[in-house]
């Protein structure tokens, strides 16, 4: 087992905006992503009638050196300090098995 670390960035955005989220991260050394369709719980009225918003969750496995950098740049890009834009948040990973960065990938 290396002795890399990691983090694990997860990014809940409205639909269609998980591809921005990724380009974004991808700019700044993250290497891959996964994305999960997600239901959004708090229901907004708009004209009377209730929406419940669709979401997409972007998960990704980042170096330890990079996470900072991934998400600040995320909550910058996707402008998450703003009223319903997202919200992304990082935890700490104790093992990661079977993640490769685009390096190894390359010379796979």
């Amino acid at each position: 087992m290396d002795d890399t670390r990691y983090k694990l960035i997860v990014t809940i955005v409205n639909e269609g905006k998980s591809g921005k989220v990724i380009e974004v991260a991808h700019r700044v050394g993250a290497s891959g992503a996964t994305i999960l369709a997600g239901h959004g719980a708090a229901v907004r009225l708009f004209l009377g009638i209730s929406i419940d918003p669709e979401k997409e969750l972007v998960i990704m496995v980042v170096e330890e050196e990079k996470a900072q950098a991934v998400i600040e740049t995320i909550a910058e890009e996707m402008e998450l300090d703003n009223p319903h834009k997202g919200l992304a948040f990082m935890l700490s990973l104790d093992q990661v098995f079977g993640f490769s960065t685009a390096k190894e990938d390359e010379e796979f």
